[in-house]
């Protein structure tokens, strides 16, 4: 996502350093996050205090996907555009928008986030690490 990003200058991706201070207070840090170009600011604060565009959580071995989901909707309720939950156990990948139902993305299904990142797909199957024999 970040060498789609970069280069088109439509904004900044964040990796798990970086957190939002959001709107209540809460800081917090998500997998993965991104911000469109015109709502970033400099900053003297290492974290920035604003709710990202995207976020992205991706299920650990040890995650239970119910609170990660409810990580997801609280950014969404927050004024998040986007909230991903990749499931590499079910190879499921779950988009929630504010406005629709979520969307479930399985192998042979490609995900685009155009509202935020215009002409950029990636084939879910792409999403789930190499298997070694």
């Amino acid at each position: 996502m970040g060498n789609w990003v970069k280069p088109r200058k439509l904004g900044q991706v964040f990796e798990s350093s970086g957190g939002f201070i959001l709107p209540n207070s809460d800081l917090r840090v998500r997998d993965v996050s991104f911000v469109v170009a015109d709502r970033l600011k400099q900053s003297k604060r290492y974290f920035a205090e604003l709710v990202p565009d995207l976020v992205v959580e991706i299920k650990s071995q040890s995650d239970r996907v119910k609170p990660l989901r409810e990580k997801i909707l609280s950014f969404i309720e927050l004024g998040a555009k986007v909230g991903i939950l990749i499931d590499p156990d079910e190879r499921t990948v779950t988009v929630y928008t504010p406005a629709a139902d979520p969307v479930v993305l399985r192998d042979g299904d490609m995900i685009s986030i155009p509202e935020l990142l215009p002409g950029w797909e990636v084939a879910v199957t792409e999403l789930w690490p190499i298997e070694f024999e």
